[in-house]
C-alpha cells in the first residue's frame, strides 16, 4: 500500500469571535478598514496556529477577509453590482451579484494574493490558494448584460485564471478553484469543463475544485474529465453513498481525491470510529499516496468550538488509520 495520506481543509472557517466584534464595530463605523483587516489579520493567524496544532498537511487560511465565495469577487470586481440579500440557504442571505458590464479586473495583482503571502509567511506549511470557478461565479449571480451564460462563464474563466496565475507566481503550491454548483446543472458540465481548461491552462500548480451537494449520480464519471489533479467531494452528508457512485469506474491513476469526512451542516460530532470506517472505504477505492481526508465543505457554517472539534476527530481518525494500515 502507499506511504501517505494527508488531511487538509476545504477552504473557509468560521469567524473566531474577535473578528465577528471587529466587523460589527466596523459597520457602526466604529474602527477604520485598516483596523478590521488587521483584526482579520490575526484571525487568520489564529486558524493557522490550530491547523498546524491538530497536524493538519495542507493549510487553508480561512478566507477571514471574505463573506460569501462569490460576492466576495463581486465586490472587487469591475462589471458587478449586487442585488437585495436572497437566501442562500436555510436563514442565511447574501447580496446576489448582478453582471451589468463586461467583467474584468483592474487591479495592479491579483485580487487574493496579498492575502495568500501574509497567510503562507505564518507558517512553513503549504497554504492553498483559493478561488470561486467561473461557472459557479455566473450560476450565483444575475445576469444583465451577456447574451447568454457561456459568454460570460468564458469571461470569467479568464478572470480566474489571471488570477491562478498571478498566485502561482507569488508561490502558492495548491491552488483550488471551487465549482459546487458544476453538480447542480448536469446538462451543462460540458461548459463547465471547458471553463476549467481556460482557468488551468499552462498553471503551475497543483490544481484541486471542489464540488458539492448535488446529483453527482447524473455527472459521474465524466466529471472525471474536470481538468484538475484533484476533485474534493463531499461524503459524510449523504452517508458515504457517494463512494459507491466512484466505484463504477476504476479511479485514474492520475487523479487525486479529497474525500470529506465530516458533515459542516449539522452540529452532530462525528466520532472518530465512524470517520475511521469512511476513510477505509475510500481506501478501497483510492491509494492512500491519492487520497486527502477532509471535511465536507467550508466550515464557515460552524461556530468556532465545532471547527474544532470537527478537524481534530478528522486528524484522530487519519492519525489511527495511519498507524494501522502502516502509513506515513
Amino acid at each position: 500500500m502507499a506511504e501517505t495520506l494527508k488531511t487538509t481543509s476545504v477552504g473557509s472557517f468560521p469567524k473566531p469571535p474577535s473578528l465577528v466584534k471587529a466587523r460589527q464595530r466596523f459597520r457602526r463605523q466604529e474602527i477604520s478598514l485598516q483596523d478590521l483587516r488587521v483584526a482579520e489579520q490575526e484571525a487568520t493567524k489564529e486558524v493557522i496556529r490550530l491547523q498546524e496544532t491538530l497536524g493538519i498537511d495542507v493549510l487553508v487560511h480561512g478566507e477571514m477577509e471574505r463573506g460569501d465565495m462569490v460576492a466576495y469577487f463581486a465586490e472587487n470586481w469591475q462589471g458587478f453590482t449586487e442585488s437585495l440579500p436572497v437566501r442562500s440557504y436555510g436563514n442565511r442571505y447574501y447580496h446576489k451579484p448582478v453582471v451589468t458590464d463586461r467583467v474584468n479586473y483592474q487591479g495592479p495583482t491579483g485580487l487574493t494574493v496579498e492575502s495568500w503571502r501574509a497567510a503562507q509567511a505564518q507558517t512553513k506549511k503549504p497554504i492553498k490558494g483559493m478561488l470561486t470557478g467561473p461557472y459557479t461565479i455566473c450560476d450565483w449571480s444575475f445576469n444583465d448584460f451577456y447574451p447568454d451564460r457561456r459568454s460570460l462563464i468564458f469571461d470569467l474563466a479568464h478572470l480566474v485564471h489571471q488570477e491562478a496565475m498571478a498566485l502561482a507566481a507569488a508561490g502558492a503550491e495548491y491552488i483550488q478553484i471551487d465549482e459546487p454548483a458544476i453538480s447542480t446543472r448536469p446538462q451543462e458540465l460540458d461548459l463547465a469543463i471547458e471553463a476549467m481548461e481556460i482557468v488551468t491552462r499552462n498553471l503551475p500548480a497543483h490544481t484541486i475544485s471542489h464540488i458539492c451537494y448535488g446529483d453527482f449520480d447524473a455527472i459521474y464519471p465524466a466529471l472525471l474529465d474536470l481538468p484538475v489533479k484533484q476533485l474534493d467531494l463531499e461524503a459524510a452528508n449523504g452517508q458515504f453513498q457517494l463512494l459507491e457512485i466512484l466505484r463504477r469506474v476504476p479511479w485514474p491513476k492520475d487523479k487525486e481525491l479529497a474525500i470529506g469526512v465530516v458533515d459542516v451542516h449539522s452540529h452532530r460530532l462525528e466520532s472518530v470510529d465512524e470517520v475511521k470506517a469512511g476513510i477505509l472505504r475510500a481506501l478501497e477505492i483510492v491509494p492512500a499516496d491519492h487520497l486527502y481526508i477532509d471535511p465536507d465543505c467550508g466550515l464557515k457554517t460552524r461556530t468556532w468550538e465545532e471547527a474544532v472539534q470537527k478537524l481534530t476527530v478528522i486528524q484522530h481518525a487519519v492519525d489511527q488509520v495511519r498507524k494501522e494500515e502502516g502509513l506515513k
